[in-house]
């Protein structure tokens, strides 16, 4: 009786094709067993078939594995592989918090590219009664020539092009560029902050005094008085007397900094569940047209508890707006179909608020599936704010699913509805309305 083939048996496209299932550690211990295994599974040559297969398999369908250099830099597969695991907890949206500048867009869309990964701003369009996103590039995250995490960002939003990121990637930008080195630091699973990174700067043998004076010891000292040297250096800019050498440091460094405008710490948390499921078809990022004729965002969220929160998602320096409750319930059962002649009544006497474009007739045929019982969640926050008489009724609302998955919401004090679309599908923005920074309005 024949004895069963080995693995090695196996064609290499197949074995590829098995080891791309794997995790980095079970590869390793898996090249432990041959020679030869050991030679296909290295992560140290630049065009290893296995970690080129797991790249592929992972993320194959979302970026050009083979773009990811810059300057035509042949980088290994694995390290290529370890940034890509990192940063994919990046994608999809965030939502700013801390103190920022008035008019800041308090949400972040990270998505792939060809050969790296992009965060943009994202707010809703200006323009009256337009579902419009307006969408700007802010950050950028790929790998230099040597295979290194880099991320730039430009104070104002103004990349030129996906070029311009990888040129400066690449280490070849000029001087006088734009664009600030950052750092991206995750602080848990979601949770990040985006800082100014000085070691690029140290690196790049540029902006620190420091670092260039420690350079110079390195240079010319042996390695032996190496360490000694250092000590001794850093001694004499906290003795008193090296405070001499100390105060014209520090001046040096003050007068490198103000050359350049610093960029001020960001912090993110991530929005989980920004799209909504089958057992939860509120759930996610919303966009609506609301009574000033105006595009806002909505988070609706549900609880452990079973409820549902909507709040308003605004720019940071709104007044109430930032991360404004708008309505909530304890109660998920929907009202079925057929339904009374009151819920009919309460549906039919409502006007649509609806963008220019839209077609009124298309709504006037809007079919709704289920209704929904809600509660303004404003009276909980400022009661009396719209002057009520004190009736529990006047905050009392209703949720229309419609057929085609999307839902609008009103409350009985108010004649209109807010109707509620999506603002991404298959992980991609919808109606995005491109910023150009560079141009100047007459």
């Amino acid at each position: 009786m024949e004895s069963p083939p080995s693995f090695s048996d196996f064609p290499e496209d197949v074995q590829l094709h098995v080891l791309s299932f794997l995790s980095p550690a079970e590869v390793s211990a898996f090249a432990c067993t041959s020679r030869q295994f050991a030679a296909l599974c290295s992560g140290s040559a630049s065009d290893s078939p296995v970690w080129h297969a797991m790249c592929h398999r992972r993320w194959g369908c979302k970026t050009l594995i083979r773009s990811w250099a810059s300057g035509g830099a042949r980088i290994p597969y694995a390290r290529l592989y370890r940034a890509l695991n990192r940063w994919e907890a990046l994608i999809g949206f965030w939502r700013h918090i801390g103190h920022g500048t008035p008019g800041t867009p308090p949400l972040l869309f990270f998505e792939w590219g060809p050969s790296y990964i992009t965060g943009s701003r994202v707010s809703p369009s200006a323009e009256l009664g337009s579902h419009g996103v307006l969408k700007v590039p802010f950050i950028w995250l790929g790998l230099s020539a040597h295979g290194d995490p880099v991320s730039f960002l430009h104070p104002g939003c103004r990349f030129e092009s996906p070029g311009e990121f990888l040129t400066s990637a690449s280490g070849s930008s000029s001087s006088d560029s734009d664009l600030v080195p950052v750092s991206v630091s995750f602080v848990g699973y979601n949770h990040f902050v985006v800082e100014e990174s000085r070691c690029f700067y140290e690196a790049c043998g540029g902006d620190s005094g420091v670092s260039d004076e420690l350079a110079e010891i390195e240079s010319t000292l042996p390695l032996d008085r190496l360490m000694s040297e250092i000590y001794q250096y850093f001694a004499n800019r906290t003795s008193p007397g090296g405070d001499k050498d100390s105060r014209r440091q520090r001046k040096k460094e003050r007068e490198k900094l103000g050359r350049r405008r610093l960029w001020e710490t960001e912090h993110f948390v991530k929005i989980a569940n920004y799209q909504p499921t089958p057992s939860r078809p509120l759930q996610g990022l919303w966009k609506g047209i609301c009574d000033d004729n105006l595009l806002k965002f909505y988070l609706v969220a549900y609880n452990d508890a079973g409820g549902i929160t909507c709040r308003r998602v605004g720019d940071a320096g709104e007044l109430f707006s930032a991360y404004s409750p708008v309505f909530r319930t304890s109660n998920t059962t929907f009202l079925e179909a057929p339904f009374s002649k009151e819920e009919q009544d309460l549906y039919g006497s409502r006007k649509h608020i609806c963008s220019v474009a839209s077609n009124w007739s298309n709504l006037d045929r809007e079919v709704v599936s289920r209704i929904l019982c809600i509660n303004s969640s404003y009276e909980l926050v400022i009661p009396g704010l719209y002057g009520s008489s004190g009736d529990p009724g006047n905050g009392e609302g209703r949720i229309w699913e419609y057929e085609d998955g999307t839902f609008g919401f009103g409350f009985l004090r108010n004649h209109f509805i807010i109707d509620l679309k999506h603002i991404t599908s298959n992980g991609h923005l919808l109606d995005t309305v491109e910023h150009c920074c560079n141009r100047s309005i007459v």
